[in-house]
């Protein structure tokens, strides 16, 4: 049962060149789940990323926090039609994490507690264009956005960066997550207007 709450109201601003085609202007943030939200306690809380090779780099809260956090300024487009300009997050860099990471994949899987799953390309998380975020506005990360930590890929719909974000597999092949598989685009792109197949 999808779970919606306000802000899927919002004005229209076709005139704005901040938003991407067929979207609209909110200064909520809404939320949209496909199931329940996961309560999962920063004690318990795993990250990985696991390779080709069978090799799994793993990191725990006290492990992600220590490592330098980066303050990311950027625009959010979800593909139910809401972008949310000028939000400010902080979060790990990918580059960071992937810095002892030695594979030879072309795509990775998102992996979330509660079980969904979304598809990228490895390079859609490099060199600067994502990171595990875990405050938002100044404040750690609400469970219903996605905390305690999310993966942020903002220049994709929204749906690519996972709430309660648990691990990344990579992959050879660019095979379908839980959402590509019911419908959504494979790849995402808000200005391509790639919401779904």
């Amino acid at each position: 049962m999808s779970i919606f709450t306000r802000g899927f109201s919002g004005r229209g601003r076709d005139d704005n060149p901040a938003l991407p085609p067929g979207q609209y202007l909110t200064e909520d943030f809404p939320v949209l789940s496909a199931g329940p939200t996961p309560n999962v306690d920063t004690d318990h809380w795993e990250f990985t990323i696991t390779t080709e090779s069978g090799a799994v780099h793993k990191w725990n809260w006290e492990q992600l926090m220590a490592l330098p956090s980066e303050d990311i300024h950027t625009d959010i487009h979800c593909v139910t039609r809401w972008s949310k300009l000028g939000t400010t997050w902080r979060g790990v860099s990918l580059d960071t994490l992937f810095a002892e990471v030695e594979t030879e994949y072309d795509y990775v899987m998102e992996h979330s507690y509660g079980g969904y799953t979304t598809n990228l390309p490895y390079e859609d998380i490099r060199d600067g264009k994502a990171w595990i975020a875990h405050t938002f506005e100044g404040e750690p990360l609400d469970p219903e956005h996605g905390g305690p930590a999310r993966m942020l890929v903002p220049h994709l719909y929204f749906w690519k960066s996972a709430k309660w974000i648990h691990g990344l597999t990579m992959m050879k092949d660019d095979d379908p997550g839980f959402w590509e598989q019911n419908g959504y685009h494979a790849y995402g792109d808000p200005w391509q207007e790639q919401r779904y197949w």
